[in-house]
């Protein structure tokens, strides 16, 4: 089996249940949790692909929303949203840093195939990996989470230009695609767990 589908798949939940533990907290009714989990989940691979010109993915295949309405029910059932802090269970971060790591590689390579520059990598590479959460942040009225915590976007940065340059010297092949996985989820976890985060300008 395709090991991005399988780091697409593990995406898609962990970003779903991100979106449903940030409705729960922000008291959202039903159909606020459905749009919240939707959007998180499937919203930056949306914008890629609008950007991109081409239909949604999400619209032409029915794993990806299947895959957000199993997890919703997974997370009624079980009454998550009881649990305390649930959303930082090792499990989850590390979930969530193999969706953010595929939907950044995701969003890069496609940007390498339409033959976009430097800055136009790195830019779908951001929006595939964290663009639902930003649109999901600015529905709910706040500063979106991606811009004021942690060594998180930063993520999709680094990956995207490691993956250009590796397409300028020529070396971009599955071990090298690989590596980079590799390395961004090691630095995202370090950075989690080590509470790095980017220095704020003081007033």
């Amino acid at each position: 089996m395709d090991l991005f589908f399988i780091a697409d798949v593990i995406g898609i939940i962990a970003f779903a249940f991100s979106g449903y533990i940030v409705a729960i907290r922000n008291e959202l009714d039903l159909l606020g949790i459905l749009i919240s989990s939707f959007l998180t989940a499937l919203g930056g691979g949306i914008v890629r692909d609008v950007i991109l010109n081409t239909t949604p993915f999400t619209f032409r295949e029915y794993y990806p929303a299947s895959t957000v309405l199993a997890v919703l029910a997974f997370a009624f059932i079980f009454k998550l949203y009881k649990k305390e802090d649930v959303e930082r269970k090792l499990f989850f971060v590390i979930s969530d840093t193999i969706g953010l790591v595929a939907f950044s590689i995701t969003g890069a390579l496609l940007a390498l195939e339409a033959e976009f520059n430097i800055f136009g990598v790195i830019i779908l590479s951001f929006l595939t990996a964290v663009g639902g959460g930003l649109t999901r942040d600015i529905l709910i009225n706040k500063v979106p989470a991606v811009l004021v915590t942690d060594f998180y976007g930063s993520i999709s940065l680094v990956v995207a230009i490691l993956l250009f340059w590796c397409d300028y010297l020529d070396f971009l092949n599955e071990i090298s695609i690989l590596i980079i996985s590799a390395l961004a989820i090691t630095l995202r976890l370090l950075a989690y767990f080590k509470g790095w985060r980017l220095p704020k300008i003081q007033k």
